[in-house]
């Protein structure tokens, strides 16, 4: 049924929506009809399929840059009025290993401070600036993308891991602050998806490496998915679909929770 969720003329803002999970989630938006803003750090604003000048704005934004991000709101507020939804998708993921004797991808402070940033301030920064318009028209919905390991913790990505988790606490309690006020909070948990442009060989090389196996065995492995009981990789689409379902009425008592995408992925 078309319209079924009812998004059509809703102001979505969509962080780190120029590739990946992000591009699927704008695509996905603009064919329900919402208006989207897409903020990006990629130069270049890329094509979406049935995008117009009336329905999509691209912001070139640095989420951990406070200004950049009220920057971005400012212009976003201008073009569209308002912000209905705040999808906050941005976010890095570099494999290090907490100790490495050979020095090669050992877990040091630049790393963590930029993963930190990207996936916490960036999600701080532009969750306050989009609580701040819902709380003064009380609705709103904020959808923190978060990760299946960082409810699971990952061998060689615990600083991403533990940002994740730490997306999952925010969320849980934004929306017993925000609740009050309108607002829905939720988080949503991807486990293992499909390749997209964005693993790259740098990131599976260090990947490989902290867990000791070649970038063909960490390939291979993606492909037998043996610990998913659906025995397969998520689309991007299942994302995006369940992005546009909580960011709809329908999924109007859900709130406080974050959602496991990840086809029974679990450690039970």
């Amino acid at each position: 049924m078309e319209n079924w969720l009812n998004l059509t003329g809703k102001v979505i803002v969509v962080t780190g929506g120029a590739s990946g999970i992000g591009y699927a989630v704008v695509e996905e938006l603009l064919a329900d009809g919402a208006k989207v803003a897409v903020c990006d750090i990629a130069d270049n604003a890329p094509a979406f399929p049935g995008a117009t000048d009336e329905s999509c704005l691209y912001v070139k934004t640095d989420v951990t840059s406070l200004e950049n991000v009220k920057a971005a709101f400012a212009a976003i507020v201008k073009k569209f009025g308002t912000v209905d939804v705040m999808v906050n998708n941005a976010g890095i993921n570099i494999p290090r290993l907490l100790v490495d004797e050979a020095g090669k991808y050992e877990l040091d402070e630049a790393v963590w401070d930029k993963v930190m940033n990207v996936n916490l301030k960036g999600l701080f920064f532009c969750s306050q600036e989009a609580a701040r318009i819902m709380k003064a028209k009380k609705s709103g919905v904020i959808i923190n993308m978060s990760s299946e390991c960082g409810l699971e913790g990952s061998e060689g990505q615990s600083v991403y891991a533990a940002s994740k988790a730490a997306v999952n606490a925010l969320t849980r309690s934004w929306a017993k602050e925000l609740g009050r006020h309108g607002i829905r909070v939720v988080g949503i948990a991807p486990g293992i998806l499909e390749a997209t442009g964005l693993r790259t060989i740098s990131y599976e090389s260090a990947l490989a490496y902290t867990r000791g196996i070649t970038v063909e065995q960490l390939r291979e492995g993606y492909k037998k998915t043996n610990t998913t009981p659906m025995g397969r990789s998520g689309k991007l689409s299942e994302v995006a679909t369940t992005v546009a379902f909580m960011a709809s009425d329908k999924a109007g008592y859900i709130d406080g929770v974050t959602l496991n995408v990840a086809g029974g992925k679990t450690r039970g």
